[in-house]
């Protein structure tokens, strides 16, 4: 080919090139996201958790949490049993020892063995059967007043048998076990020391020994007892374990130490174990596990003490200064089998009731 000629086939080429209409950049088309997966978590009003770890939750799962609060813990759980046939959650946490067995008779929750369950010491692990999962615990005791005993140079009782002593008379508020939770574990825990067929006669001498008895919590810590109100008569009432603890924390000045604490001889508190389940019929199953791993994870037992002042049952969980310093924890609580708890409740109430009143 001469060299002209192929110089015509270039130039040809580059005109033919230059004709050609430019394709159109494609535009990028957006990525959907999928929308959030909602999980109901039905709990007791007191149910409390940091809500950045919550975010955390549902960003890392692409989900929205719905907390369901339905009163006390015996309110909520007779509410998911009520509604049980058509669940109004996907998990239910609050439910404690003194009403698992009605959870567990009434087959509320579906089985998941949590691999944190192998973290977790065997006494917080009361269902055998991995329904309920245990995630925190804490003791029902008989708080005092420091300043008022050491005013008074009074020896603090030792022992349930101490506060029926006449030194004693009158310095003890305790709360209804019919209307009141505390109220319900230091009936537990004098039914523990006593045995079912002794314990009255024990509440009846506290009865002589003008042990006072109100409604609710709210009332005994706050009107009656000496230390919070500083004005109450009592200087000794049912309270939590960790009570002291909120003493410090929520003070209005800062506290060195607890202007209160507990007395922790055995058999004088009562230990609750607050658990979680998935409700069964739920439609999340996946994401309701994935909240149990979340509840029994590091940051959310971590939290629990300061939010719900609780201990966390996660064995490498740590705990908050304010608690190694200003909490007693008992060596021997009060134990009750729940199941014997869940058979006779209504009649040690009833017994109980007419000890107390009649």
């Amino acid at each position: 080919m001469r060299r002209e000629s192929f110089i015509v086939l270039v130039v040809g080429g580059l005109l033919l090139s230059a004709c050609s209409p430019i394709k159109a950049a494609e535009t990028p088309q957006p990525v959907e996201t999928p929308q959030p997966a909602v999980l109901r978590v039905m709990t007791h009003d007191s149910f409390a958790i940091s809500a950045e770890l919550v975010a955390q939750f549902e960003t890392e799962h692409n989900a929205k949490v719905e907390f369901i609060k339905a009163g006390d813990a015996g309110a909520a759980l007779n509410k998911a049993l009520f509604t049980a046939k058509n669940p109004l959650a996907d998990v239910f946490f609050g439910v404690d020892n003194t009403f698992l067995s009605r959870a567990l008779q009434n087959q509320l929750f579906e089985r998941y063995d949590a691999p944190a369950l192998a973290h977790i010491p065997t006494e917080f692990q009361l269902d055998g059967g991995n329904t309920a999962l245990p995630v925190d615990y804490g003791d029902v005791c008989i708080n005092y007043d420091k300043a008022y005993f050491q005013q008074a140079g009074l020896p603090l009782p030792a022992s349930l048998v101490d506060l029926t002593k006449p030194e004693y008379k009158g310095l003890l508020v305790v709360e209804n076990p019919a209307t009141s939770s505390p109220g319900m574990a230091f009936l537990l825990a004098t039914i523990a020391a006593y045995g079912p067929e002794d314990y009255l006669g024990y509440w009846k001498d506290l009865r002589v020994n003008d042990v006072q008895v109100v409604n609710d919590w709210e009332t005994a810590y706050y009107t009656n007892f000496s230390a919070s109100s500083g004005r109450g008569p009592q200087p000794m009432v049912v309270s939590y374990g960790t009570s002291p603890a909120a003493e410090v924390v929520y003070a209005a000045q800062p506290l060195t130490e607890s202007p209160t604490a507990s007395l922790v001889g055995d058999n004088m508190c009562f230990r609750q174990v607050e658990f979680v389940g998935i409700l069964k019929g739920t439609t999340q199953r996946v994401l309701a596990e994935q909240f149990v791993d979340f509840m029994l994870s590091q940051p959310v037992q971590e939290d629990i003490p300061l939010q719900m002042f609780m201990f966390p049952v996660l064995s490498t969980a740590s705990i908050p200064e304010v608690f190694t310093q200003n909490v007693q924890v008992p060596e021997h609580p009060a134990v009750v089998d729940p199941a014997q708890v869940e058979l006779h409740r209504e009649q040690w109430l009833q017994d109980w009731a007419q000890a107390m009143f009649e």
